[in-house]
């Protein structure tokens, strides 16, 4: 009953379909779309599935969060009953061309970006997926002219059949997910999908610095285009971006748009002006000296790699979360060398201890808000403090954009505290 569920179950009902709908949830949001849907004429069941419910349907559509252990699906499989994704289903009734972008880390600032430069050169785009609305809510509104700059996960990727993006972009794929998949190579080929019905008339955008996508190019049927931040660092447009990862985001967003019809100076016009996304290495205040750095966005071990990368001062990293059972060792050189005082928080404390306490020195916090008075306390002028998590927000927070919002309340607390005390008053 999220956003993909209620979307696909709108979707079906204008088609002319019979549609149910059930969800194993009970909360107020749930209620709500149970209402919405129930008006509609949609039958709800809600708090559990049940076998009569599923049984006797022609399809099932499932949305991302659903895995192959719900009794739902298992049944799907008794009766024999089709089952595909609700980004598959949007694309059936798709009548624009799509820009599909995955990896693990940058999607939602490469689709941003690209959204935003196609519309500024005067064509009809609508980005959706993975960020904001699902694609099957977006359907109403997407003509033949339309651009659809759609984010793709690994989750949508997983139920696909028919899905072609006219250009796939991959951006990287990195350790992430690993509560979800056995292991790393299933969650690496979900992603290859994205390509897998392209052919000869589609486009392939690959990060070319990125090792683990090196062949990829021999294993599609499409043209196959390459970016790279080492070979093209000098021809990156003027950009408020920060961060090295973002001239690898600015890189293909220029590329994709570029074989969307937008010339280059209307490319570099819209970059030199975008600023970015929300809580992704986002400066939120300088106080003391010390910059505080939202990058709550960084739920990945890659992602804290990248923005750890593009720090040249010494960091204080607050991290931990829900753990995904990543490899935290993997930024263990880095933080020998970045990081001067790690504060953990979440349920993933323990397990980035482990990965970490040879490498530098760490404390634990109760919370967010404890995180940032620890950090202030510890951070001396020409410091950055960094909230980049290597983890989801979920043991503590509803998504990445509660757990920035608290950490920056937290930031604007202590500058507020700073002004009434004035200089000198950083530690109280």
């Amino acid at each position: 009953m999220g956003n993909s569920g209620v979307n696909a179950c709108l979707l079906l009902k204008a088609r002319g379909a019979e549609v149910r709908a059930t969800d194993s949830g009970d909360s107020p949001a749930i209620r709500d779309a149970s209402k919405k849907l129930e008006n509609r004429g949609i039958r709800v069941e809600t708090g559990r599935h049940t076998e009569d419910f599923i049984k006797g349907s022609s399809l099932v559509i499932v949305s991302p969060g659903v895995e192959d252990d719900s009794p739902a699906m298992k049944w799907a499989v008794r009766y024999g009953i089709p089952v595909i994704g609700e980004m598959e289903l949007g694309y059936r009734f798709c009548k624009g061309r799509i820009i599909g972008i995955t990896g693990t880390n940058g999607k939602s600032t490469v689709a941003t970006l690209i959204g935003e430069v196609l519309k500024d050169a005067g064509l009809d785009a609508v980005v959706c997926g993975n960020i904001g609305n699902s694609l099957c809510g977006e359907i109403p509104r997407i003509k033949e002219e339309t651009w659809v700059v759609l984010e793709v996960s690994s989750f949508q990727l997983e139920r696909i059949e028919k899905f072609r993006p006219h250009i796939a972009v991959i951006l990287n794929i990195r350790d992430d997910h690993m509560d979800r998949y056995a292991k790393f190579t299933d969650y690496f080929n979900e992603k290859l999908k994205i390509f897998s019905n392209q052919d000869k008339n589609d486009f392939l955008i690959l990060n070319k610095d990125a090792e683990e996508l090196k062949g990829l190019d021999k294993k599609t049927r499409s043209k196959t285009l390459f970016y790279s931040r080492r070979e093209n660092a000098n021809t990156v447009y003027e950009m408020k971006l920060k961060g090295l990862h973002n001239v690898e985001n600015v890189l293909a967003s220029s590329t994709a748009a570029m074989l969307a019809g937008v010339n280059e100076s209307s490319i570099k016009r819209t970059v030199a002006n975008f600023r970015g996304l929300a809580h992704r290495f986002e400066t939120v205040d300088t106080i003391g000296g010390v910059e505080y750095i939202d990058d709550s966005k960084g739920t990945t071990v890659d992602s804290t790699y990248r923005a750890l990368e593009s720090c040249e001062r010494p960091v204080i990293l607050i991290a931990g979360g829900k753990d995904k059972h990543s490899d935290y060792g993997a930024v263990k050189e880095i933080a020998r060398r970045k990081v001067k005082r790690l504060i953990l928080i979440g349920e993933a404390a323990g397990a980035i201890r482990k990965a970490l306490s040879s490498a530098v020195a760490m404390e634990d916090a109760k919370d967010v808000d404890d995180a940032v008075l620890q950090a202030r306390d510890a951070g001396v002028s020409g410091d950055i403090v960094l909230l980049s998590p290597m983890c989801s927000s979920f043991d503590m927070f509803s998504s990445y954009k509660e757990r920035g919002e608290v950490f920056k309340s937290a930031v604007r607390r202590l500058e507020e505290g700073a002004r009434v005390q004035g200089p000198g008053a950083r530690r109280a």
